[in-house]
């Protein structure tokens, strides 16, 4: 079990995650309190054993309205959109990105940084990212950078990983399995309380 707390103090991020051969699977939900009223949403996401995602299904509620979408990445690399209105799913290239990014979660950063290793050897890649926003599940693809700072020191617990989207910057830390534990202006990991 993992759980981020946003920096702010105004969200939060519980996930399952269970990891398997070269891939996981991983249950979450989040919940974030904004002036407007917030949101809700709950996610099952599948990721390979080639790091890859393969499926992706996001709930998510607002006072007002609650919102469906699964996304699924065929063996050719099509992206088959669903966003439950009955209508069925919308294929799309997606411009050929093999990772997706769920705003306001650390744990969909740690889907390349694991599949490229950046925690274990030095490398620096710039993808294209399915990028889905909250609440409203809108879906586009965006480019981002990740690039190894540090690799995994064992006196330290950690590695660094710089990213880059757009014009935002942040020096992500991660732990050993390259899941995210801090990323600064976003979130951190909370610890297991002691006893």
């Amino acid at each position: 079990m993992l759980t981020w707390q946003a920096e702010d103090g105004h969200g939060l991020e519980g996930v399952r995650m269970i990891p398997g051969h070269g891939g996981f699977r991983a249950l979450g939900r989040m919940v974030r309190v904004e002036p407007t009223g917030g949101f809700t949403s709950s996610y099952r996401l599948v990721v390979g054993e080639d790091g890859r995602v393969s499926r992706l299904s996001v709930t998510s509620a607002t006072a007002e309205r609650e919102r469906h979408l699964t996304i699924n990445r065929t063996d050719d690399g099509v992206w088959l959109l669903d966003t439950g209105s009955g209508s069925g799913a919308v294929r799309d290239d997606c411009a050929g990105a093999v990772d997706v990014d769920l705003a306001y979660s650390p744990m969909f950063n740690t889907i390349p940084i694991r599949r490229l290793g950046l925690h274990r050897e030095a490398g620096e890649h710039t993808l294209p990212m399915v990028f889905v926003s909250l609440p409203d599940l809108e879906v586009r693809v965006v480019e981002q950078t990740y690039r190894t700072v540090s690799v995994f020191d064992e006196d330290a617990g950690h590695a660094g990983i710089g990213f880059r989207s757009g014009d935002f910057t942040a020096d992500l830390v991660v732990d050993a399995d390259g899941v995210v534990a801090s990323y600064p202006g976003l979130a951190r990991r909370l610890l297991p309380a002691t006893s």
